[in-house]
């Protein structure tokens, strides 16, 4: 069972204060890319794993969706979905993604963001990904992206003489847990590598549409300047494929 991390106080405290968060699909740098990557949604059934406060569950219904179901772990994250919700075409569920079992084709949409990582059994969920999509449906997510996920040591070494930093990418084909310290101490992620999940995909027959290593665009750094350290390796892998 994966870490319920969003449901613990020190963690979820740090978490909202997030721009993410606080300004929901606008605050996450990673969101124009992703949302080039998604079909018209207007008359669409669209499952979002690991919804979180449910941004892209009511944007979904913004752009036409039929009907969305928005399933996370935390309670945390649900209450407050809930309460930034008047649809009743979203409905909301609490439930584990590694319990998961979705009736065949079912939804033309399903989407994550950034849930993935947190998973152990990720060959299972997908299967049942490819299961619960419609013929010709797609899947669209985001991961934190492998080159992150893979330290298993502290993320930066700076040189004493010079304060340079490097980045100690170690063990990458050493699959499984990874233990961080991120917004709270003790925070574990499951780390795989690219080809991995792109292997996952194929043999359920998912056939890839989308492979984004993301990094700011030119434009993005005129805007948001704090962004340049993104440029020297990609946060986010962006996967699209479809049934």
């Amino acid at each position: 069972m994966p870490q319920n991390v969003y449901d613990r106080q020190d963690f979820f405290e740090n978490y909202i204060k997030l721009d993410r968060q606080v300004r929901g699909l606008q605050g996450a740098p990673e969101w124009p890319q992703l949302k080039s990557m998604l079909p018209n949604l207007n008359g669409l059934t669209v499952l979002d794993l690991g919804c979180g406060f449910g941004w892209f569950s009511r944007f979904a219904r913004e752009s036409g969706a039929e009907s969305v179901r928005a399933i996370d772990i935390s309670e945390n994250m649900l209450e407050r979905a809930r309460e930034m919700t008047t649809d009743d075409k979203i409905q909301y569920e609490r439930a584990n993604l590694e319990e998961l079992r979705l009736a065949a084709s079912q939804y033309d949409v399903v989407f994550s963001s950034l849930a993935f990582h947190y998973i152990v059994n990720i060959a299972g969920l997908i299967k049942e990904i490819g299961i619960g999509l419609k013929s010709s449906g797609r899947l669209v997510c985001s991961i934190e992206h492998p080159i992150y996920t893979a330290p298993s040591r502290p993320r930066f070494i700076v040189d004493e003489e010079t304060g340079s930093k490097s980045w100690p990418l170690d063990d990458y084909q050493k699959e499984g847990l990874r233990t961080t310290d991120w917004l709270a101490p003790g925070i574990q992620k499951q780390h795989r590598t690219i080809g991995t999940y792109i292997s996952i995909m194929l043999r359920n027959h998912l056939q890839l549409t989308d492979f984004i290593e993301w990094c700011p665009t030119e434009e993005e750094l005129k805007r948001f300047p704090t962004r340049e350290s993104e440029v020297v390796r990609p946060t986010f892998l962006l996967l699209g494929a479809t049934k």
